[in-house]
């Protein structure tokens, strides 16, 4: 795990701004606040691997994770994207199962641990908050069985539309319809579940078709109901 070890003066948030943590008495919130760490990561810093041991979760309280998985040829498939507010790695913990995953910063990022025996003993001892976990393994679950479809029953094309859009929905865009995400293009074929170059031709041909503005990294969406039309998407 890389991160810059001079940070015990990072101030603590109030766990009661995220939505996960509302069902937590005053007494349990302080419980949590006196057990997590809170640390400074930069850009690229890993902060689990797959296969790894965890022994607590992280509430991402600043910047963004991307959770992946590898291949056996070592290529990376993009899982999901964590950013202020999610819990993860919360899943290997219940179970006690490794890590599944790898969670990597792709910006200055700042999280705060929370051993897993606190997490567990506000499982035992408070229904809302086990029922508001047990809500938000089925959301990802839901997503991933998503994906799986996806990948099995549409083309490339689509699946990079339905990319964009989703993270659209996920950053949101600024007010010159650009993606507030900067992803390389192998981050983007890592999440449509396709090669580099294939994602790179799609591109070019979505700006031809002037869906799409490209300079950089940066992605600017010029026409999103065609979007929602090429990549079948249901809203």
């Amino acid at each position: 795990m890389k991160r810059d070890e001079n940070q015990s003066g990072i101030e603590h948030p109030d766990l009661r701004q995220y939505e996960i943590f509302k069902g937590l008495s005053n007494e349990q919130i302080e419980l949590a606040t006196q057990s997590m760490i809170c640390h400074f990561y930069k850009k690229g810093a890993i902060i689990y691997n797959e296969g790894s041991r965890i022994n607590g979760s992280y509430i991402v309280n600043s910047g963004v994770l991307k959770i992946y998985k590898t291949g056996f040829d070592g290529k990376e498939q993009i899982i999901r994207f964590a950013r202020k507010g999610d819990l993860i790695a919360f899943r290997s913990v219940i179970s006690d199962e490794l890590a599944c995953t790898t969670a990597e910063a792709i910006q200055e990022t700042t999280l705060c641990y929370i051993p897993g025996e606190a997490l567990t003993g506000f499982i035992k001892t408070n229904s809302e908050f086990a029922m508001d976990l047990m809500k938000l393994t089925c959301r990802e679950l839901g997503e991933s069985n998503k994906f799986l479809t996806d990948i099995a029953q549409k083309t490339v094309r689509e699946r990079l539309a339905e990319v964009l859009l989703l993270l659209m929905d996920t950053f949101e865009l600024d007010d010159d319809n650009t993606l507030q995400i900067s992803l390389t293009r192998e981050e983007l074929a890592n999440m449509v579940g396709t090669a580099t170059e294939s994602v790179i031709r799609l591109l070019s041909e979505f700006k031809a078709d002037q869906l799409i503005e490209l300079n950089g990294r940066k992605i600017k969406l010029l026409n999103i109901p065609k979007l929602i039309k090429v990549g079948n998407v249901y809203v």
